[in-house]
Parts: structure tokens; sequence; C-alpha cells
């Protein structure tokens, strides 16, 4: 029998990973990579609308096209958007990081302990990496 691609696997309409599945069993893959996929796809198409509005507020601003308080818009609109591409740019990393769980076989389980996060977790937060335990003790050491 031939094992299952979650990357290519058709779910269900309004499928949601159930506590009665086996954990991280193909269905639940499927439905964290498909999830992950479009987040990934969502934060690429903002990031060019990102930059596209970075290009035109400084060819506002180099044009000299405004006075003072325009160009100071201009910058603030710059200084906006790059702090917008830096968070869009940290979150697709660790978007990466968890396609790269998935398909090395660990996604679901903590980096740090190797148990499994649960369910419930990952459905709530599926970049998640650490156990509600390990991230409370990690928080309290910051």
């Amino acid at each position: 029998m031939a094992a299952v691609n979650y990357k290519t696997m058709e779910l269900p309409p309004k499928y949601v990973p159930k506590k009665s599945e086996p954990y991280m069993c193909p269905q639940q893959l499927a439905y964290f990579y498909q999830l992950l996929m479009a987040q990934k796809e969502e934060l690429m198409h903002d990031s060019d609308s990102v930059l596209s509005a970075v290009r035109l507020a400084k060819k506002n601003e180099s044009a000299g096209v405004g006075d003072e308080s325009d160009n100071a818009t201009y910058e603030q609109d710059i200084t906006m958007n790059l702090r917008m591409s830096e968070r869009d740019n940290n979150l697709l990393k660790k978007i990466n990081s968890a396609l790269e769980r998935i398909e090395n076989g660990t996604f679901g389980y903590s980096v740090i302990s190797g148990e499994e996060i649960g369910l419930s977790r990952m459905l709530a937060r599926p970049l998640a990496t650490l156990t509600i335990e390990e991230q409370e003790e990690h928080e309290r050491r910051e």
C-alpha cells in the first residue's frame, strides 16, 4: 500500500483535526500543510504590496512632490511599511520552519523534549514549537 501524501491529499470541506484521530496522522498533516501554505502565499502577496508602497513613497519623496508635511508623511509610510515587511519576513521564516518540520516528521512535537505539543495547542497556534509547560517556563526565564 502506497503512503498517503499530505501535500496532495484532498480533505473534506470544513475538515478540522479531531482528538479521536491518531496524532499528526496524514489528514492532520495535510490540514496544517494547507493552512501554512495559504498563510505563506498571503504573506508573499502582502510582501509585494508593501514593497510597492515603499517604492512609491520613496519615488514621491525623491521627486520633490509635496511640501515638508507630505515628505514627513512619506517618511512615516516608509518606516511603517519596512517594519511590516520585517514582521512579515520573521513570520515567513517561522512558517517555512513549520513546513520543514512537517516534511521531516517533527511537526507537532516539542523541539526541546520531543513530546507531543497537543492538538488543541497546534490548532490555536500552528507555529508552536514548545508544549505549553515548556513555553511558560521559557517565558518565566525571559
